[in-house]
């Protein structure tokens, strides 16, 4: 007998309330809070469930609501430091409010994430939450239309109705030229990827006004492939040969590592003697020994608490809030940056 006939298939409602002796109803009650049943009767009916082993069919009852429980999480590049970190930590804070995760990996979907969402939305999914990538505005539209709430993190659509998550990355930037400035770095350059996300751009921008408000000091600017580790390993290669930069920094932590590294071994440079970086970020990699790096910390756990008081205020009002949430960062001084000693979030 092959394997697929012998799988058993899921126990039914109806067995239960066969095994209870009551109605097919009533088990539907029994299980559904707030419902009407009486106490004798929801103990016969859940006594018989665990001995059949029986489950509630969540996806069956959302047919019978508007929406389920399920939230969709789209996301793209999820195996970086950082967004794996936000994932997990909301994952664990949606499942603790009784929410059940629908992960849609966008990675081979970036420039139009529409087939992805449309999808999330045959589930009648609770609410939307964008986690990485931008997805375009008619489709965000097309959710509000059917009344399905999105939620943008670390990313903007003017125009758009939605709630929005963001850490102060213009505040990173202007922060990052303040103090390289201060440790004395006049020959500044800013190294990014060709992603012109929000969050990269507001960094980039932010640090580029502050250098030149601060100091008149020129920046050269480096935007080419992805933002990891080969990226800035490129750039250093490239901007170290064409001139003696000595204060650099990094919008993603992952840049800065490679940035580092390439430094070190092809130029022989001094971090943070002649060579001042900071990154972004603060992944777990930039605390190693072999990095010491300074940057900045997105707060994963202020971001998911943000998130998850749009959800909640969400499922207590009609009305979407449309509130734009801005989560403030924090500076983490360690061994690269010139002239400060290593003190942890400042």
């Amino acid at each position: 007998m092959g394997q697929q006939s012998q799988r058993r298939s899921f126990v039914t409602a109806a067995e239960v309330a066969k095994r209870a002796g009551v109605s097919r109803s009533a088990v539907s009650r029994a299980f559904t809070p707030g419902a009407s049943v009486s106490l004798e009767t929801r103990e016969r009916i859940v006594r018989a469930a665990d001995h059949l082993g029986y489950r509630v069919n969540r996806l069956a009852q959302s047919l019978t609501n508007a929406h389920s429980n399920v939230i969709g999480l789209v996301g793209t590049d999820l195996q970086q430091p950082f967004h794996a970190a936000f994932l997990t930590t909301l994952s664990a804070a949606l499942l603790a409010d009784g929410y059940q995760c629908m992960l849609l990996n966008a990675a081979n979907a970036e420039q139009d994430m529409s087939a992805l969402i449309a999808r999330v939305l045959e589930y009648r999914v609770f609410a939307i939450v964008v986690m990485t990538g931008t997805p375009p505005a008619r489709v965000v539209e097309e959710c509000l239309t059917n009344g399905v709430p999105v939620i943008l993190v670390n990313k903007l659509l003017p125009g758009i109705a939605v709630d929005t998550v963001v850490a102060d990355h213009a505040s990173g930037g202007r922060i990052a030229a303040e103090r390289l400035l201060a440790a004395g770095c006049r020959r500044l350059a800013v190294v990014s990827g060709a992603a012109r996300t929000a969050s990269l751009v507001g960094r980039l921008e932010a640090f580029r006004a502050a250098a030149v408000a601060g100091a008149g000091a020129p920046v050269r600017v480096w935007e080419n492939g992805p933002t990891d580790y080969r990226s800035g390993w490129d750039a250093a290669r490239a901007l170290l040969a064409e001139e003696d930069y000595d204060g650099v920094f990094c919008v993603t932590d992952l840049l800065a590592l490679g940035f580092l590294d390439a430094a070190r071994s092809l130029f022989d440079r001094q971090v943070p003697a002649d060579l001042s970086v900071i990154g972004f970020d603060d992944i777990p990699q930039a605390g190693w020994s072999a990095y010491r790096l300074t940057t900045f910390r997105q707060p994963v756990a202020k971001l998911t608490a943000a998130v998850m008081d749009m959800l909640r205020h969400r499922a207590q009002h009609a009305a979407p809030s449309h509130v734009l949430r801005t989560v403030p960062i924090q500076l983490v001084v360690r061994s690269t940056l010139r002239g400060l000693p290593a003190r942890g979030a400042a």
